[in-house]
């Protein structure tokens, strides 16, 4: 029986050096961070724009009250609270009288409706929705 040595690969064939995983891993890292990232920001946005779209629907109903005489037109500024989407919305509606020139024509007589919007009980802070309407 005659053996027959094994055949040997070259040194450089054996597998990655440690320099080369250590540069696959960096790029991973960097790639997943990147990834993470847009994700965040994508989800932030969306929480955002989820926000002020309640916050808008909040103005509206609110406008629609007033609209159809279920809130009073007394001049001046009401605040109050509504619920939507499972959260509390602080909305201030000022009412004033306003005239609208309109070509050359000047419409008196209306009532002007502003309302504004806020998830939170805090002055300060800019509204996340703000709703103008006029009433004849």
């Amino acid at each position: 029986m005659i053996l027959c040595p094994r055949p040997r690969r070259p040194y450089g064939q054996r597998g990655f050096t440690l320099l080369e995983v250590l540069v696959a891993v960096v790029i991973l890292a960097v790639a997943m961070g990147a990834l993470i990232k847009v994700g965040s920001e994508n989800a932030a946005n969306a929480a955002y724009l989820r926000d002020r779209t309640h916050a808008h629907w909040v103005g509206m109903n609110l406008l629609t009250r007033y609209r159809i005489g279920m809130e009073p037109r007394q001049i001046g500024s009401r605040e109050g609270t509504s619920e939507m989407g499972e959260r509390t919305w602080y909305w201030r509606a000022t009412v004033s009288e306003a005239s609208v020139d309109v070509e050359g024509v000047t419409l008196g007589g209306l009532v002007r409706v502003e309302v504004e919007v806020r998830d939170r009980d805090d002055r300060d802070r800019e509204p996340l929705a703000r709703v103008v309407g006029f009433i004849l």
